[in-house]
């Protein structure tokens, strides 16, 4: 039979979040020779996915930051934008947004963290792995932690598109059992995000 159709897997970049912790534009935070949400986008990027879809909300630097780093590795394509226009509720509706967005044919989406710069660039490809393996959905860990991204099958769209607040998929995860794929990650990264201005200094583990 061969490989007839690749499966197709898109990303989503959540990057609608208030940062209120860090008192406004954590994502636009210098980060290494770019902006924090950069290296989100970079693991984003390298995923075996078609489109990213980054998800903004208050912040309307988010989109032009986006647009700026598809841009400089000529994945303009590839990037998609959704504004999160009830994303003050919390996580939840700009995941919704997100996984709304995406193609109608999509065998399922990896979820990246605006604030996690450090994904291991290989992480999203052993989640696709276990996910063709016949994972319905799958995570990375450390250290006994379950980290990001997160990979959902289009079999769990509908239960994504009905969680509420600021809960996100963790409730979803939660009841899958065997069928969530937990992947051991080679660093910390998969566990590392920026929640304070202090936090942009720890650049290793």
């Amino acid at each position: 039979m061969g490989m007839a159709k690749a499966v197709q897997l898109e990303a989503i970049v959540l990057a609608a979040g208030a940062s209120s912790r860090f008192s406004g534009g954590k994502l636009l935070a210098p980060w290494g020779d770019g902006v924090l949400l950069d290296g989100a986008l970079a693991s984003a990027f390298a995923a075996p996915v078609g489109f990213v879809s980054v998800v903004w909300g208050g912040d309307a630097r988010v989109p032009v930051a986006a647009t700026s780093f598809a841009a400089r590795i000529g994945a303009t394509q590839r990037l998609r934008l959704i504004l999160a226009d009830r994303h003050a509720e919390g996580m939840a509706e700009s995941l919704k947004a997100g996984v709304a967005s995406l193609n109608s044919d999509s065998a399922g989406s990896l979820v990246f963290l605006g604030d996690m710069p450090r994904i291991p660039q290989n992480a999203a490809a052993m989640l696709a792995d276990a996910f063709a393996n016949g994972a319905l959905a799958a995570a990375p860990t450390f250290g006994g932690r379950r980290g990001h991204p997160v990979l959902f099958s289009a079999s769990l769209f509908p239960a994504l598109l009905a969680l509420s607040g600021d809960r996100g998929a963790a409730s979803v995860l939660a009841g899958l059992g065997e069928d969530l794929a937990l992947v051991p990650a080679a660093d910390d990264g998969v566990l590392f995000d920026v929640d304070r201005p202090e936090d942009l200094g720890v650049v290793g583990p």
